[in-house]
């Protein structure tokens, strides 16, 4: 069995709704969802002229690979209305980032574990705080707690 941290997030339609037909379609097609994060509401991140999202990690037990655990995620976004163009941090229903995966580096053209830029938002590291302040980071050698104590992101992070 394999662990899996991933980031939910959306800033189109129910926001609310969404998330939890997201979380319902991972257990019901990737796993075991073992722990989950409040939900948080972010401003946008990169494209800042957009609604605010909600966000909400979770930690899964998935006997999927990392490509094939992408592979359902992917089509679960698209079940959500997930529309993928090439334009970076655009609206969207819902996006799904797998950020860990047990203790793998993995570094494809399709698929980057851990994530690169976990180390870099807030909406990211406090949700994941929640979860497993103690998980380390496989490259960068911190821990959670400790990325985000030096996390410089300005964005504000607020609960539901």
């Amino acid at each position: 069995m394999n662990t899996a941290y991933l980031i939910l997030g959306g800033n189109k339609g129910d926001k609310l709704e969404n998330l939890q037909q997201a979380i319902l379609l991972l257990e019901n097609n990737v796993g075991a969802i073992t722990k989950k994060s409040d939900i948080f509401v972010t401003a946008a991140w990169g494209n800042t002229n957009q609604p605010d999202f909600f966000n909400q990690a979770v930690s899964l037990e998935t006997s999927l690979s990392a490509n094939d655990l992408l592979k359902k995620i992917i089509s679960i976004e698209e079940s959500l209305g997930r529309i993928r163009t090439h334009q970076k941090w655009m609206e969207r229903t819902m996006d799904i980032d797998i950020l860990f995966y047990n203790d793998e580096i993995i570094d494809t053209t399709d698929l980057k574990i851990p994530h690169p830029f976990i180390q870099e938002r807030k909406f990211v590291l406090i949700p994941m705080e929640q979860l497993a302040p103690m998980l380390v980071h496989p490259q960068i050698k911190k821990n959670i707690k400790t990325l985000l104590s030096e996390c410089t992101d300005a964005l504000e992070v607020k609960c539901y």
